[in-house]
């Protein structure tokens, strides 16, 4: 395994994390349906301990967690940009298409996020010690969490965009109510619903 490159994705997914708590913050001050403040308020909490275990898979592989690499950087500003984009949002003023774009945003990150536990899912199972139980832990810990969140949001920005444009919409989400974590279980619980 290339440990340089392994170093690289934990940091830019420690990062991700990181941001991944400002996204959460400011989809809060954005949401206006309650059931998605609840789910989002939800996400958040995981979201911090993601970031904690993370830092702690970091250190236990020898790797200095505050450590920022011209890659981590990129993600650092992908974060907040995420962030500026619901902000401007919110500043126009329509709190229905804020929330939108919170959703639109969400699912942005999460779909890094997930992608990112993914690959360390396929790290703890390619690699021996150095950290390598600890990553184990973590991937076993979050990845269900993960494809809820991304799964979930998924659905949530679904479902609020039909609503906008009149369309019968389910709300909680299929996904939310079947408490889907695959995407097979995600497409099944959409294709389930009448409109």
């Amino acid at each position: 395994m290339n440990k340089s490159q392994l170093r690289e994705l934990l940091l830019q997914a420690l990062e991700h994390e990181k941001g991944g708590i400002q996204v959460y913050q400011t989809a809060l001050e954005c949401a206006v349906n309650e059931d998605l403040k609840e789910e989002w308020e939800e996400y958040l909490a995981q979201t911090e301990i993601h970031a904690e275990r993370l830092t702690g898979v970091c250190e236990s592989m020898g790797y200095d967690p505050a450590e920022m690499t011209p890659g981590r950087k990129i993600v650092q500003q992908m974060g907040k940009s995420l962030v500026q984009a619901m902000k401007a949002a919110q500043a126009a003023g329509d709190p229905a298409a804020a929330e939108l774009v919170a959703c639109d945003c969400v699912v942005l990150a999460e779909t890094k996020d997930h992608a990112n536990w993914k690959l360390i899912g396929k790290c703890a199972e390619a690699m021996n010690g150095d950290g390598s139980e600890e990553l184990a832990a973590a991937y076993d810990e979050i990845e269900d969490q993960e494809d809820e969140h991304l799964y979930h949001s998924k659905g949530w920005g679904r479902e609020l965009w039909l609503k906008s444009l009149g369309i019968n919409a389910v709300l909680p989400p299929p996904e939310e109510q079947k408490d889907v974590k695959s995407a097979a279980a995600a497409a099944k619980a959409e294709r389930a619903v009448t409109r």
